[in-house]
């Protein structure tokens, strides 16, 4: 922890360098605006790949969830899975919120969705579990009332803040509330096991350390896959479907690895030659 601290540091204090060195962060889009290729599907009581309703799919350059296809959303949650396995990275999204919630979806879903890091594989997921074990940024759309953004949710999973074991479901952050339509960028910094955190339009709104195995609201899923206490320092990122319609333009990922995690073969590199731009923290333009 203190290592991953000291150069958590050491890079905050590269956002200096000009806009020129900036501008090389080396971001790759994961959604490429054209299809769904490189990611997979998994909707409960549906297997790996089978998009009930067409419920993930891509129109006018952005990634989209709808149930124009649904009758009844019967708890029919689904996940889409970029393929690849992380620990150390920045996760930026660009979200919004659209139309009507599905027919018979739950009050609590309305204008909901997620960010999902440190997942279980999705080809590890049972037929009808409902959410993979995983740490949630829960995103949400404004309803008149305070409603934040960026939360945090844990299903079978827990997290450590301020020294304590934190078990409850959610957790709101600071966010401001975004209503309508709008764009809302969300973005999340997470170091392996020792910290994550959220942003919100490029304000941090929530932080937290040691996220691990724990807890309930997951059902359906493989017990034997959960350890209590197990921390996690790697997994799966999923954006969710909960019910209401969505639009995602833009995905992209920061890999961090090679200059934040001491166990990968290149830190030491990376490491000495700190400025170059895949270890800058610092805002993207």
């Amino acid at each position: 922890m203190k290592v991953i601290l000291a150069v958590l540091l050491s890079l905050v204090s590269l956002t200096g360098f000009s806009q020129k060195n900036a501008d090389k962060q080396e971001w790759k889009q994961l959604f490429n605006g054209k299809n769904l290729d490189g990611w997979d599907i998994k909707i409960r009581g549906y297997g790996l790949n089978e998009n009930y309703g067409n419920t993930f799919r891509v129109e006018d350059g952005k990634m989209i969830v709808r149930y124009d296809q649904y009758d009844d959303f019967k708890q029919k949650y689904g996940h889409i899975f970029y393929k690849g396995d992380f620990s150390y990275y920045r996760i930026s999204v660009e979200y919004r919120f659209v139309g009507e919630q599905a027919p018979k979806g739950e009050g609590w879903a309305w204008r909901n969705s997620g960010i999902m890091v440190h997942g279980q594989p999705a080809a590890t997921m049972g037929k009808d579990q409902d959410f993979p074990a995983s740490i949630e940024v829960q995103l949400l759309g404004g309803n008149g009332k305070k409603r934040s953004t960026c939360n945090l949710c844990t299903p079978g999973t827990n997290v450590v803040m301020d020294g304590k074991l934190i078990t409850q479901h959610c957790v709101n952050s600071t966010s401001r509330t975004y209503d309508g339509d709008q764009w809302v960028k969300a973005e999340v910094l997470v170091l392996g096991d020792s910290l994550i955190q959220h942003f919100a339009n490029g304000e941090m709104v929530l932080q937290y350390q040691k996220p691990q195995l724990g807890g309930g609201n997951v059902s359906g899923n493989d017990p034997s896959l959960m350890i209590d206490g197990k921390l996690l320092d790697h997994g799966s990122i999923s954006l969710q479907s909960e019910s209401h319609p969505v639009e995602f333009r833009k995905v992209e990922i920061l890999d961090l690895k090679g200059c934040m995690d001491p166990k990968a073969s290149n830190f030491k590199s990376y490491f000495v030659k700190a400025d170059n731009s895949l270890c800058k923290y610092g805002k993207k333009k």
